[in-house]
């Protein structure tokens, strides 16, 4: 009895001890963002939040953090549902929300501005359905019609709750947080054209949902933002891309022609043995056709082809109320980056064993399309804290009127809002396929009927960062003084009025992460309920060499591959 109850005990403390070890150690190598000093300091601070003593040390020893707080999360409150049900109950959702005053004959929108109010606030970049360019003086740069000709089509989840959003809605619902008392603050209207003025303050700053969102309040999902439902969307498309495009070698990721297009910027341009002869205003229809197409195997695009009844019809599909940024990069030599970003106004975290974690306020997704001299090469999909870039040929397209050129097809997930190149399951960090996010092919959303667009000098914006007193500031001395003044960020001709102020906020685009003793929070193994918001478009490496934004990511010339590789 004796020697069995002493083996128990042996293997009851051996346990203990191996579960205490892995709850430790495993999230820290499970994590692709290692925490630094500083974030480790404020870790300490935030579970000594708590004010229950048994809470901390289960919290400090175990990696059970607020257990007490864990409960279902729901996408929604009882009683809402998705949104409007018809095409006809969506129009009056946008009108109600952009200030549209009628859809005229041909489904395009006619919209009217509100008193006291510019037009970017609702309807920025393209004013109606039919892309029609503003007019202006202003010596301002156009966007180049082969970027619209070739920007993403994204399916957002058939389940989702939380829609595209306007970030100048966003601001509208946001506060500063008081540091002393907690509480959230607004003195000052927050607005998109002097956003940046917030740098001056010390240390980082949060922009602080007003509400608490978990009441769900209505500017948070943003319903109205659901695309337009198109007129020949049947949900039967397919992947009919080039999957078996590779490149010989050892290494895939160079091209065989010596040019080397997915790692150049005006520092280092790409290495080209032939010079590319193109007539004059840009590459040749016939040579953007040609390499759409492949170098030998033809690719077939989803989507049907646009009978001759449907050609020159203006058509709304697709359009959203919540606009996309387009941010375009020169980086010499031929070579340009169109960054598509996509915000949101809440993060929906997935689940673990029916635990959510991950959830934010504020989320800025993003794809980016590199052209060589007009001629679209590559794509980058922003995932989470990483992403993929894909090369062109790999991915699927959707034929377009009019003989344009085939449009990428990509998918966001269900409230993350990761970017993917394929619908289905996609599982990342943890083993197993416990955290997973999921894609399918919703509502398809045209970001190119709706957007801000600008043009950005990404030496300029570096230099706009240093500063004497702080290496994030473009402020010096006393806070008080006036900001240095920004010139790296302009619209584009297409919304000369679209404010820049917004793009240089160095702070977080939602609340801080919450502290131990807010009941919301909760902490398992090294996932929070609840995270910081992120930062926005200016620091996600736009000055990129590389068509990819992390080390680890490498160029892929296939879907397959893309489902084999990883992140993190």
């Amino acid at each position: 009895m004796i020697y069995t109850l002493r083996r128990a005990t042996i293997f009851v403390t051996a346990l203990t001890i191996f579960s205490v070890l892995v709850l430790t150690f495993l999230p820290r190598y499970l994590n692709p963002t290692p925490p630094d000093a500083e974030e480790r300091k404020r870790d300490r601070q935030w579970v000594n939040s708590s004010p229950y003593w048994f809470d901390r040390q289960v919290c400090r020893y175990l990696g059970l953090c607020g257990i007490q707080h864990i409960r279902w999360d729901a996408p929604t409150l009882p009683g809402w549902g998705r949104g409007p049900s018809s095409d006809l109950d969506m129009k009056e959702e946008i009108a109600k929300v952009l200030g549209v005053g009628d859809w005229d004959d041909d489904g395009a929108a006619v919209f009217v501005n509100k008193p006291g109010t510019e037009s970017w606030e609702h309807a920025p970049g393209h004013v109606d359905l039919k892309r029609k360019r503003s007019e202006s003086s202003d010596p301002l740069q156009k966007v180049p019609q082969y970027v619209l000709d070739h920007a993403p089509l994204v399916h957002l989840y058939s389940g989702e709750h939380f829609w595209p959003s306007d970030m100048a809605e966003h601001v509208k619902h946001m506060g500063l947080l008081d540091d002393e008392d907690g509480s959230v603050n607004r003195t000052d209207e927050l607005d998109l054209g002097s956003l940046a003025r917030l740098n001056a303050k010390n240390g980082t700053v949060f922009l602080t949902s007003m509400d608490d969102v978990e009441s769900r309040p209505e500017w948070l999902h943003n319903r109205a933002g659901i695309p337009v439902e198109y007129e020949d969307d049947d949900g039967d498309d397919e992947h009919d891309g080039n999957p078996d495009k590779k490149i010989p070698g050892n290494n895939p990721t160079v091209p065989t022609d010596g040019n080397t297009w997915w790692d150049a910027d005006k520092q280092h341009p790409p290495n080209r043995i032939v010079a590319p002869r193109y007539r004059k205003g840009g590459p040749s229809l016939r040579r953007e056709k040609r390499f759409m197409q492949g170098d030998d195997e033809p690719q077939r695009p989803i989507g049907g082809t646009p009978s001759d009844g449907d050609k020159n019809k203006p058509n709304p599909s697709g359009y959203s109320n919540g606009p996309a940024v387009l941010i375009l990069v020169d980086k010499g030599a031929g070579i340009l980056d169109a960054f598509w970003f996509f915000f949101y106004s809440y993060n929906l975290g997935q689940t673990v064993l029916g635990i959510r974690f991950g959830n934010h306020v504020g989320d800025w997704e993003h794809c980016m399309v590199r052209f060589d001299n007009g001629i679209p090469k590559a794509m980058f999909l922003s995932e989470h804290a990483g992403g993929k870039a894909y090369a062109w040929p790999a991915l699927e397209k959707k034929v377009q009127p009019n003989g344009q050129p085939p449009r990428p097809v990509i998918y966001s997930a269900v409230g993350s809002h990761a970017m993917y190149a394929t619908p289905g399951l996609h599982p990342y960090v943890l083993p197993f396929k416990l955290l997973k996010d999921v894609t399918d092919r919703g509502p398809l959303w045209d970001p190119a009927l709706n957007h801000y667009s600008y043009w950005y000098d990404y030496e300029a914006g570096l230099n706009e960062t240093e500063s004497p007193s702080s290496p994030q500031s473009p402020y010096l001395g006393n806070p008080s003084d006036p900001p240095k003044e920004y010139t790296s960020l302009v619209p584009a001709a297409d919304n000369p009025k679209a404010p820049t102020s917004w793009f240089h906020f160095e702070g977080a685009w939602g609340d801080d992460v919450y502290s131990l003793a807010d009941y919301r929070q909760w902490r398992l193994f090294g996932e929070y309920h609840y995270i910081v918001g992120p930062l926005g478009p200016k620091f996600k490496y736009l000055e990129r060499r590389k068509v990819c934004q992390t080390d680890k990511c490498t160029m892929l010339w296939s879907i397959e591959d893309g489902e084999k590789s990883s992140w993190y």
